[in-house]
């Protein structure tokens, strides 16, 4: 099917994703994870779905979640390198197993979104939408188009200073950890285990000293995340979420109709609580769309055009994007005439939801349109719905409806 009368509405589409993205942000509560705003925006996009889109399904669908435990991470990381540098000049085998547990922590639950410390957290029930409007003939094949409708906690390092200062920040953290836990081993190894360095005239003495000058940016971790200030999430994400929408109403408006390719939009929540949405998303539709082949494109904050990336790698970089539905988008962005660079989210650069669809086995792709080196916007209270970009916006919606006119003619499959 020839769909270059649905991209020709591009910017009539981009339009609409302002206008309705507005419309949330005015109306309904905060999106945190968990939250009732989250369930509101849910509830009000599934209408939209099924009685402007032309879905005959749109379940708003829920799921336990721990949201606090995505950050938990600092209480529990902070606390113990915190605890090991005292530790350090008098027992540096306890300053060792501090540090270590507290790096173990960090690197589960944040650097690969793992479960690790959520029971420690208050449950809380999220919500997923799962939005599916028929063909006209037999299902050959099926695509998905993807957002999370949750908004995170404000980033005040972010706000304050930029991702410059954000990430330097982070890394100087790191750095500290690390520094006592080289020190601490440098002394077991000198000193066995009942070494005392203060009681020493040793240069670690001093080096521990020194090392001192991280605390302050060690305490200052505990605020990474406001969580009394949760942001409007303009970009991050509603953005990803009436990508596909736009899609499915430019074409219900237009009359237009696929014989034998199913369309899609899933809504899932809490991503900013470590892709808890998708997680329970993939859970609970396990198998169920594993009779034809299967494309999920999920988009997250599409907002600068010179940025507009395919992810081949997410969850910082540790997780593998399907190639076939990546260089699908890739392909189509070229045949629109919409530069789209490839690329991927690299360590400290968090997740896409499509991480979480890729590790459960399904064939997704990540799209976002942002600077990896994160723009002031990015998690802070400028994310609103007067800072979106039209341009970036309608790119997006032209590359993406061509994906679907390539993958209804059989592309990729």
């Amino acid at each position: 099917m020839d769909l270059q009368h649905i991209i020709d509405k591009k910017q009539h589409a981009a339009q609409y994703m302002v206008d309705e993205i507005t419309h949330i942000c005015k109306t309904f509560e905060k999106r945190d994870p968990g939250s009732v705003g989250e369930k509101q925006a849910c509830e009000y996009m599934a209408k939209v779905l099924k009685e402007q889109c032309g879905c005959e399904r749109a379940d708003v669908e829920s799921f336990q979640e721990n949201p606090g435990s995505f950050f938990g991470w600092l209480y529990f990381t902070v606390t113990f390198v915190l605890l090991a540098i005292p530790l350090f000049f008098v027992l540096p085998v306890l300053s060792v197993l501090l540090i270590l547990a507290g790096l173990l922590v960090v690197f589960l639950q944040f650097g690969l979104y793992k479960k690790f410390i959520d029971r420690c957290f208050p449950e809380k029930t999220g919500h997923n939408v799962t939005a599916v409007k028929k063909c006209t003939g037999e299902v050959k094949r099926r695509i998905f188009f993807n957002g999370h409708p949750d908004a995170a906690w404000e980033w005040p390092v972010n706000y304050k200073l930029g991702g410059v200062g954000f990430e330097g920040h982070a890394v100087i953290c790191g750095i500290g950890a690390v520094y006592y836990l080289v020190l601490s081993i440098i002394a077991l190894v000198q000193n066995g285990f009942g070494a005392n360095v203060l009681t020493t005239d040793s240069p670690l003495c001093v080096a521990g000293l020194w090392g001192l000058l991280f605390v302050p940016f060690l305490v200052g971790l505990y605020w990474m995340r406001n969580a009394h200030r949760v942001v409007d999430g303009a970009n991050d994400n509603l953005s990803g979420c009436y990508m596909g929408i736009a899609i499915l109403k430019e074409l219900e408006d237009a009359g237009v109709t696929f014989e034998n390719t199913e369309i899609g939009v899933i809504l899932s929540g809490s991503e900013e609580a470590g892709l808890r949405g998708a997680k329970a998303w993939c859970e609970q539709h396990k198998g169920e769309f594993d009779d034809v082949p299967t494309f999920i494109i999920s988009y997250d904050t599409i907002h600068d055009p010179k940025y507009l990336m395919t992810n081949y790698r997410d969850l910082n970089g540790a997780v593998k994007a399907d190639k076939d539905v990546s260089d699908l988008f890739m392909e189509a962005a070229a045949a629109a005439g919409v530069p789209c660079k490839k690329g991927w989210v690299p360590p400290l650069g968090g997740a896409t939801d499509s991480a979480a669809f890729a590790q459960a086995g399904f064939r997704a792709t990540g799209i976002t349109g942002l600077n990896h080196k994160l723009e002031d916007y990015y998690h802070t209270r400028r994310d609103t719905y007067d800072n979106m970009n039209l341009e970036g916006l309608a790119g997006c919606f032209a590359a993406s409806v061509k994906a679907l006119e390539m993958f209804d003619n059989g592309a990729k499959q």
